[in-house]
């Protein structure tokens, strides 16, 4: 606790005391606490909520906090019948301080945590006994610690009949590193939704987000900046939280491991900022680091940025970020906020997602008046984002022309160069791969699949699974030739049309790209059809 605080704390019990017309004593202020183990034992201590301050043959004064009961002084009273009983108000933050001096927190050694191929039975055990051990804001401060470590993105809180198990999602996988007791988790929980700013017991979803800074009992400190996603379950709450890079670094163009080709069609719109532009994709498919990328591309002294976010997950100097909350639908929604925020006369807006179709029209409509509009939305595929925008778009060749740019993602995993081993596929593979090569669109080069090597992960003591780190496959959909042609038609037009139309213009397909990938040695063809199918 600050100094700050704890001054104000101090405050507020000494003007709690005065109502009560009782003692106060500021227990900060003794230099030398003396303990007197043999009136009561720890456990009473915690019961009781009193500490003994001061105690000799014929006086003992005991410190209480405002939650301890009138029952309880009255039975220190007789219970203690040699000796005058007194009482003084203490500060919460004071009784903790002789509690520690009483009851000495567990040393606890915090381990790194391990992750391999096996069961990891041994590190679960072991993770699991420590945080049992310590309190609960050293369980969410080690967790998020460890996280960041292994590169984790997430942290799930998982409650089963008789445990609640605890994973992280590394490189798009979720790893088991944690059991703990209900009642433990209980306590994990309420660190949680304080800091968080949920409540545990809500009988809805909820976000929250944290960002603090924090001091482990082993002296390490670490930054926590976390979105916290929550929601009651059959056997309690399940969370699961969001890890966060503040590096604005990390949000570069570069970073994003463009093709030449699709590195054109994003400079293109630096160049040319107006219209819609879309990321699609799954929850932790990358959408909002590619559109942060851009937007930190886009930044400059002349251009006005307004983003509306739920919430707010990244900070950038030079960019208005307004954190839209929308816990009921009474509140306003994306589309009410980004027709306020067109009034400021922004010249490139980021909606964190389009959710519904008002927000689409209006999106749409404010890309046709000179604005780029940089958006999420949740769909499979480009060609069914289109789809779906289609009872919007209709047959009005106005909004057809605002979508600049349609990218959906995925992310899979990319092999470790260092373990990666080459091996020679069967002949079913190789058929499904030059169907898919044979497919290709005219302006992309095709790969020589005579003598075709493909790569697995291999293993090593540094790296147990073979990849390291995650490489995005994409598709991007532009309004261009067949494409135009096919909208402009009308009718019932399927996301299959849409996805032929949009190859016969020269987009590369998801599927395409991975396959492309795996046959240069980037990633293995398992990993492409277990994310792409």
């Amino acid at each position: 606790m600050s100094q700050d605080a704890r001054y104000d704390e101090e405050q507020s019990t000494a003007r709690r005391a005065r109502i009560l017309k009782v003692a106060y004593i500021d227990v900060s202020k003794i230099a030398n606490k003396l303990l007197y183990k043999q009136l009561l034992p720890v456990n009473e201590l915690y019961g009781f909520k009193v500490i003994p301050l001061q105690a000799d043959a014929h006086h003992i004064a005991f410190g209480i906090t405002t939650t301890t009961s009138q029952q309880t002084m009255a039975n220190l009273r007789q219970r203690f019948t040699d000796q005058q009983v007194s009482y003084s108000l203490i500060s919460d933050a004071g009784f903790r301080d002789y509690m520690r001096l009483y009851d000495p927190p567990q040393q606890v050694v915090y381990h790194d945590i391990q992750i391999d191929k096996g069961s990891n039975a041994n590190v679960i055990g072991e993770v699991s006994s420590m945080l049992e051990q310590v309190h609960s804001d050293d369980m969410l401060a080690y967790l998020v610690q460890q996280a960041h470590k292994l590169n984790a993105s997430d942290i799930h809180i998982e409650n089963e009949k008789s445990y609640v198990r605890i994973r992280f999602r590394i490189d798009g996988v979720l790893h088991p590193v944690a059991r703990l007791t209900h009642d433990k988790n209980r306590m994990l929980i309420a660190a949680i939704a304080s800091a968080g700013n949920i409540s545990t017991a809500a009988n809805e979803a909820q976000q929250g987000h944290i960002s603090e800074h924090v001091r482990l009992n082993d002296g390490s400190e670490i930054d926590i900046n976390l979105r916290v996603e929550s929601v009651p379950a059959v056997n309690g709450m399940d969370v699961v939280m969001r890890l966060f890079n503040l590096d604005a670094s990390m949000f570069t163009l570069d970073k994003l491991g463009l093709s030449p080709q699709e590195r054109v069609v994003v400079e293109d719109i630096i160049k040319r900022p107006t219209g819609l532009v879309m990321a699609v994709g799954p929850t932790g498919s990358g959408k909002t680091t590619t559109l942060y990328s851009l937007l930190n591309s886009l930044m400059s002294d002349e251009r006005k940025i307004i983003t509306i976010e739920d919430p707010v997950e990244y900070q950038f100097d030079g960019i208005t970020q307004i954190s839209l909350t929308s816990k009921n639908t009474e509140e306003t929604n994306f589309a009410e906020e980004l027709r306020a925020v067109l009034r400021l006369d922004p010249d490139i807006v980021m909606v964190g997602e389009i959710r519904d179709m008002d927000t689409a029209k209006t999106a749409l409509q404010a890309s046709l008046t000179g604005h780029l509009v940089l958006s999420t939305f949740h769909a499979a595929s480009a060609a069914a984002a289109l789809t779906r925008l289609m009872d919007v778009i209709g047959q009005n060749p106005l909004f057809v022309g605002a979508i600049r740019l349609i990218m959906a993602q995925r992310l899979v995993r990319r092999l470790d160069d260092a373990t990666k081993q080459a091996y020679v596929p069967d002949p079913a593979v190789v058929e499904q791969i030059r169907q898919i090569v044979d497919a290709l669109p005219a302006n992309i080069e095709r790969p020589s699949l005579d003598n075709l090597q493909l790569y697995k992960p291999g293993t090593s003591a540094q790296n147990p699974f073979g990849y390291t780190g995650q490489i995005a496959l994409r598709e991007q959909f532009m309004m261009v030739g067949a494409v135009n042609d096919l909208l402009r038609q009308g009718g019932n037009i399927t996301t299959e049309a849409i996805e032929a139309a949009a190859s016969q213009s020269g987009m590369l397909t998801m599927l395409q790209d991975g396959v492309l990938k795996a046959v240069a040695g980037q990633t293995s063809i398992e990993e492409i059809y277990r994310v792409v199918g």
